[in-house]
């Protein structure tokens, strides 16, 4: 199969992937990602509305699969509580059509994207490819980025005069070459991301989808570059991923297979044995990986502290409407930041929560299920780790516009098993 895009739908997301470093130079992957998601969410409901009076290469895949239809309901549920807690906090009204352009900058982009994975027909192959062109721009920029600290060159280069727009915040809209880091001052890179950590998750994205890739030299610079966006962030998180999202889906196969549970059971029986040491070493680990950056540590678990404190007396069901600013015992950092769980319980409520949660919880089963039974469900199965593995660290929506090549291959992934399951033959039990 040819990675070279064959219909249009392909050929956007194909050139907007390829484009990543060239839009961030000018400020604008915040602008492309949720512009993106509605052209191809207008084209998927149109191809949906046309059926087969559209041209050929852009008709749909097949009815829209339910886990989809699972996210909308969701997103829409969101915005529901986006507007119940405003009316509740007395927001007015500019800024509850302000947060309204926010959620369809961000939470909608969580089911529009899937929408025109599973609609529209987009191979994996194109976005693995454009993928790995990103980490050749990435390998290409490298040796600039990482001089930059030592020759005397700024962090910051410049901020884009598209911030007018609106967004979470000017980072948004900088190009840099690199940043300092408070609590070491030494320099850490964020590459094309606003921020170091989550550079980190998309460089484990990078890899995840570099090990798709079928041509070795386009596979090496993909997971080359994922690589060296893990380290040069030092990201903690990072490095938990690149082990657990790589490996883990790849040995789901294994579940189904007898010589690896007799291999469980030896391994569970010999923790009587060694059981009380590894569970300290495990605890040591722990400790050291919360020291490695022990302020960080300290004022994300403060505010996850203060979050859920003020969501139970406060705001249960619906939350707060939006995020509050902090003091400066956590750096003045807003509350409902820094953890989409947290986040969403504050701003949104135990509604809010869910909303994301049930989606979530499917799409992760589902490729769960299908990585156990063959290769297929790998990817996926990636990408919904990585996703999770954000949400405990960042706020899933104001980034969900860089996590979007992910998002649609979570679309066609459930389209595939849709389609699978509709061409089933019936099993008919035959007579003994």
């Amino acid at each position: 199969m040819t990675a070279l895009p064959q219909n249009p739908a392909e050929a956007m997301v194909n050139k907007a992937l390829r484009l990543t470093w060239p839009f961030y130079f000018i400020g604008a992957l915040y602008v492309v990602g949720p512009v993106l998601a509605w052209l191809l969410g207008g084209l998927a409901a149109l191809s949906l509305y046309l059926g087969p009076a559209i041209r050929a290469d852009l008709r749909a895949r097949g009815p829209v699969p339910p886990v989809v239809w699972c996210w909308f309901l969701g997103m829409f549920v969101m915005l529901v509580a986006l507007w119940v807690g405003h009316v509740d906090w007395g927001l007015g009204l500019k800024q509850t059509i302000k947060s309204s352009i926010g959620w369809a900058k961000g939470w909608a982009l969580l089911a529009l994207f899937p929408l025109a994975g599973a609609v529209l027909p987009i191979r994996r192959e194109v976005l693995v490819r454009g993928q790995c062109v990103v980490g050749l721009w990435t390998l290409a920029l490298l040796p600039i980025l990482f001089a930059a600290p030592y020759v005397g060159l700024p962090e910051r280069i410049f901020t884009s005069p598209l911030k007018a727009i609106g967004g979470p915040g000017p980072e948004y809209f900088s190009v840099y070459f690199f940043t300092w880091d408070p609590g070491s001052w030494t320099p850490r890179w964020q590459f094309y991301a606003p921020w170091s950590p989550f550079a980190a998750l998309l460089g484990v994205i990078q890899v995840c989808f570099a090990l798709e890739e079928k041509n070795i030299r386009w596979k090496s610079i993909g997971i080359a570059a994922g690589v060296a966006m893990i380290l040069l962030s030092k990201s903690r998180m990072g490095l938990v991923g690149l082990v657990a999202c790589t490996t883990g889906p790849r040995l789901m196969p294994l579940i189904l297979r007898g010589w690896a549970w007799q291999m469980l059971a030896a391994a569970a029986a010999s923790l009587a044995v060694v059981g009380t040491a590894l569970v300290q070493a495990i605890k040591d680990g722990i400790a050291a990986f919360k020291g490695a950056r022990a302020d960080s540590t300290r004022v994300r678990e403060t505010l996850q502290r203060i979050a859920g404190e003020r969501w139970q007396n406060e705001a249960f069901w619906f939350g707060h409407g939006t995020v509050h600013p902090g003091a400066h015992v956590v750096e003045y950092m807003p509350i409902g930041s820094h953890h989409t769980w947290w986040g969403l319980l504050f701003v949104k409520g135990l509604v809010g929560l869910l909303a994301l949660l049930v989606p979530l919880l499917w799409q992760t089963l589902l490729a769960l299920t299908d990585a156990a039974r063959g290769p297929r469900g790998a990817l996926p199965l990636s990408i919904v780790m990585t996703i999770v593995l954000l949400s405990f660290g960042e706020n899933l929506e104001i980034e969900a516009y860089m996590l979007w090549p992910g998002l649609i291959v979570l679309g066609i992934h459930a389209a595939e098993l849709h389609a699978e399951r509709k061409s089933a033959p019936d099993t008919v039990p035959q007579a003994a």
